[in-house]
């Protein structure tokens, strides 16, 4: 089935890390995450090492380590959270990425614009504080 909008596999599991490593009174390990989240253990620490790399999460090693805010929660957007995990976000009009269009008017009539700034505009808005 297609969908208009979709929001991979890692980009969930990101969301997901991040909101119960924001809830955690302590830090929290991977396999903790893997068990609450039904995720593989090595894609969740593949996606929460992009979260190190971005400066949203710290790791401490060790038989006690795991994973824990770097930054407060109302700092962090969805939004950041979904370019750390898929990249920046383009805003364009063309749904084919064209610069040069052979019709006078769009044949999506702008939908592709319209929905990426809905999308950004909505994910900018939800801050982690929203979760916790």
């Amino acid at each position: 089935m297609a969908k208009v909008i979709q929001i991979s596999e890692a980009t969930s599991l990101a969301f997901h890390a991040i909101v119960l490593i924001g809830r955690s009174k302590t830090v929290i390990n991977v396999q903790h995450i893997a068990e609450v989240t039904g995720a593989s253990r090595h894609h969740l620490a593949k996606v929460l090492q992009r979260l190190v790399k971005d400066k949203y999460v710290k790791s401490t090693k060790g038989p006690a380590g795991g994973f824990e805010l770097n930054k407060k929660p109302e700092k962090i957007t969805l939004f950041d959270i979904y370019q750390s995990i898929e990249g920046p976000v383009v805003e364009t009009g063309c749904p084919l990425d064209r610069n040069i269009c052979p019709f006078t008017n769009c044949l999506t009539g702008g939908v592709v614009a319209d929905l990426t700034k809905q999308f950004i505009d909505h994910f900018s808005s939800l801050t982690l504080t929203s979760y916790l």
